[in-house]
């Protein structure tokens, strides 16, 4: 089975341990600092896991003499039908002794000397992968951010994204969920609670969800939160994010945020993978 391998290297400093946490969120299988003489093996391997299709590889200066060998086993394995991708990383000298100084970590190549000198003849090592790399990018004046949103724009390449949003609904009184990135309180809308026909019923009901609906506050939200959301998604899937989680919260979480959240994931249909979980609707 072929796989897609990312191999990710570049100048020590450069970012390559936020870029290898990237695509391991967009389901990469990650090795950090693999000798490239031992990615032959770890291909065979993983080609013997049915649900692994992606894999990334970190490399650098550590590696030594193998780097010679890297240029020569990537032509091997795209002969063997894998689709490798050379990712190059690199930063302003400037830059990079600043990130050294601030992180107080030694350089590779100069655990106690110059790290200009350092990493001057590390350029030097790391240029054959440089001239071989798909995409080379400059990290001077990046932060995480900004190299997560270049490696998922570079990985996606204009397809879908695998963001994931999930429309919970909830009960205040059993407490906010702490994976929420998005709260809102519907506690001001008619309560079905107190209505004793709808009471043992729950927002799945169309009873109460017609109950709860036919409130304009009701219908005026959901429009806002349909609008907010298509302006808010494509923004967060840019940012790389894997998951999405909106709480929608009533005061019991069986009725007001139940209706909503369905309804809401009704507005969100096409926007990408929608789950709905109802955390409280049993209590």
């Amino acid at each position: 089975m072929a796989l897609q391998l990312v191999v990710v290297t570049g100048l020590s400093g450069a970012g390559r341990s936020t870029a290898l946490r990237a695509l391991e969120d967009l389901g990469h299988f990650c090795v950090d600092n693999i000798p490239p003489a031992l990615i032959p093996q770890l291909m065979d391997l993983l080609t013997q896991e049915q649900d692994l299709t992606r894999v990334a590889v970190g490399i650098d200066v550590r590696t030594g003499g193998f780097l010679e060998e890297a240029a020569g086993l990537f032509d091997t394995l795209r002969a063997e039908g894998h689709a490798v991708d050379l990712l190059f990383l690199e930063c302003q000298d400037v830059e990079l002794v600043r990130r050294f100084s601030e992180t107080r970590r030694a350089h590779p190549l100069a655990p106690g000397g110059n790290l200009f000198e350092a990493i001057t003849r590390e350029r030097e090592r790391v240029a054959p992968l440089r001239a071989r790399a798909n995409l080379i990018i400059d990290t001077t004046g990046f932060n995480s951010h900004d190299l997560r949103r270049a490696m998922v724009g570079h990985i996606e390449r204009g397809q879908r994204s695998r963001m994931v949003t999930r429309v919970v609904s909830f009960g205040f009184k059993y407490g906010v969920p702490v994976d929420a990135d998005l709260v809102f309180d519907l506690r001001y809308l008619s309560n079905p609670h107190f209505v004793p026909e709808l009471r043992p019923k729950t927002g799945l009901d169309k009873a109460v969800s017609d109950f709860v609906m036919a409130a304009p506050e009701a219908r005026e939200l959901l429009d806002d939160l349909g609008m907010l959301l298509a302006k808010l998604l494509p923004r967060y899937q840019r940012e790389g994010k894997s998951y999405l989680t909106i709480a929608l919260g009533c005061t019991g979480g069986r009725h007001r945020s139940v209706t909503l959240a369905e309804a809401l994931a009704g507005v969100l249909r096409g926007s990408g993978e929608i789950v709905v979980d109802h955390r409280d609707i049993k209590r």
